[in-house]
């Protein structure tokens, strides 16, 4: 039974783009927008962390977070994310998108605000309850990775749903120039009030003591977009092919859509029965696993390749910022003047490299398809990746920094334009409706697992800083980006199809399949039918 038949869907597929689209792709963007700022802040407040509470005044430097604690600080919240994406994603799916979407910002709010108040007598105990909150924290923003994207690509018509989505994740870039660019603004406000008459020449090397207050306040903050947004996010109905997919209620789903739509369905509760019971086989079963095994492999062995190089990529930003006359030296500078040079360097990084590469996909993935660009960027950042790694010695000279700070911003650039957004907006549209949610959850828990595999394995490996390490690592990454060139073979290009045809939901691939089988079987002499997708199944 072909998707048309089903009114509320070929509503949805083909429904004009309205203010509606545009509230919805805020609403589950600000989410993302908190995801990305409470995921990227700490990494402009982790050095203060080190000044202020494992400062030795035995040593004549300042103080820096031990590796095993900073790896936990940082990566404790990528732990959480794959937990809460495994679990969130799930529960979409059982219980549907809204009922569980409130509860990740409910999550988010609480854990950020007591990320800032961390409390303890001691440097480990202030980091163990830190990482505590920090885990929590990480857990709702993972919820938000598989319930955003579904949500959008169920209420997105088939002309325009990859750019929604990929508008969605958009405005991670936009979280990461905020985290740098309030990280900043704050530690630059009391750095100014500081400069009175307690401040001294001698304190160039010191910690300001109002720096315990700095690193709280920029924290806490990413508790406010997440506040501004629940109400709306509560107002949103459950998503149209959830209610008639899934809960069998099409009358409901007609109305729900008709609303937010502003257009009149007819609610077709028999053909719908008929649908669900074409549908009923279960994630792990092999019904599941002819159908979709291989685009399933593909999304999380893509996901995976790719967050290990995106993860990975500040391992150079040592040498980067520096070329970029964006920070000094840390024994040059007191403790608000190094976070406020990071915070500008990671604002400067963001705002030309990063956050252009999203907008791209966003407004070219409708015409250049999600395959190509997945396949241009990672092979495009293998590139720059080698390039990096063979010619570092050669980049790090004063006279080709101009040169070194281009090829970064260039890998950058194509991660966002290219795989970054395509993992995230591919499982979210090739996978049935009865178990979207948690398909596009373990494509993005895999991912996690790469970015742990960055934070804890790569970048602990080159955290001493030796150069024959660091261009190692860089091999390897260039090596992991062309294995997620050919793992993109595994998955298959999505534009313009509705989601039950991407998914076989409608009958179509099996129709297809069996049209050619009888085809093959069919005597010489007999006339042969078209074996196109576009014959029979189109039809019905």
């Amino acid at each position: 039974m072909s998707s048309d038949g089903l009114a509320v869907l070929s509503a949805l597929d083909s429904a004009r783009t309205q203010w509606y689209h545009v509230t919805a792709i805020v609403i589950a963007g600000m989410g993302f927008f908190t995801d990305a700022y409470d995921l990227f802040c700490i990494s402009t407040v982790s050095k203060l962390l080190g000044r202020l509470y494992y400062y030795d005044p035995s040593k004549d430097a300042p103080g820096k977070l031990p590796a095993g604690i900073n790896n936990l600080v940082i990566g404790v919240a990528l732990v959480g994310t794959l937990s809460g994406q495994l679990v969130f994603g799930w529960l979409g799916d059982k219980l549907g998108r809204k009922k569980v979407y409130g509860l990740t910002l409910i999550l988010m709010v609480f854990c950020a605000l007591c990320s800032g108040m961390s409390f303890g007598f001691s440097p480990k105990s202030v980091m163990g309850t830190l990482c505590f909150f920090r885990f929590w924290l990480g857990f709702g923003i993972g919820g938000d990775y598989p319930l955003s994207a579904t949500i959008m690509s169920e209420y997105a018509n088939k002309k325009t749903r990859g750019a929604f989505i990929a508008a969605v994740f958009a405005m991670q870039g936009v979280g990461i120039i905020f985290a740098g660019l309030v990280s900043m603004i704050v530690s630059k406000l009391f750095l100014n009030w500081h400069k009175g008459p307690r401040f001294h020449d001698d304190a160039i090397l010191s910690t300001e003591p109002e720096a315990d207050y700095v690193w709280r306040i920029v924290l806490m903050m990413g508790a406010l977009p997440a506040m501004l947004t629940y109400y709306w996010r509560m107002k949103m109905p459950e998503t149209g092919r959830y209610t008639a997919l899934i809960e069998g209620n099409a009358k409901q789903a007609a109305v729900d859509m008709g609303k937010v739509l502003d257009i009149e369905i007819q609610a077709e509760q028999d053909k719908l029965s008929q649908f669900k019971a074409a549908n009923e086989y279960k994630l792990f079963s092999d019904e599941f696993f002819r159908r979709h095994g291989r685009h399933l492999i593909g999304t999380m062995t893509t996901w995976f390749l790719l967050d290990v190089a995106f993860y990975s990529q500040n391992l150079t930003q040592k040498d980067i910022f520096p070329a970029m006359h964006l920070t000094r030296k840390p024994n040059e500078v007191s403790a608000l003047r190094e976070m406020f040079e990071t915070s500008r360097a990671m604002f400067a990084v963001a705002l030309l490299g990063t956050f252009p590469g999203y907008w791209f996909t966003v407004f070219f993935i409708e015409k250049i398809g999600r395959f190509k660009i997945q396949l241009v960027g990672f092979f495009l950042m293998s590139i720059f990746m080698a390039i990096i790694g063979v010619k570092y010695d050669y980049l790090k000279e004063e006279d080709h920094k101009l040169m070194f700070a281009t090829l970064y911003g260039l890998t950058f650039f194509f991660a966002n334009f290219g795989p970054n957004s395509t993992t995230f907006v591919l499982p979210a549209e090739l996978f049935p409706t009865r178990v979207r949610s948690t398909c596009h959850a373990l494509s993005a828990a895999a991912g996690k697992a790469g970015a742990i595999v960055s934070a804890f394995g790569v970048q602990y490996y080159t955290l001493d800083g030796n150069v024959k390490k660091i261009k190692k690592a860089m091999y390897l990454l260039a090596f992991t980006n062309m294995l997620g060139f050919f793992c993109t073979f595994l998955v298959t290009e999505t534009k313009g199809r509705s989601l039950e045809e991407i998914s076989g939901e409608d009958g179509g691939k099996d129709r297809e399949v069996e049209t050619q089988m009888a085809a093959a079987n069919r005597p010489p002499t007999e006339a042969q039918p078209p074996s196109s997708r576009y014959s029979e199944a189109s039809w019905d």
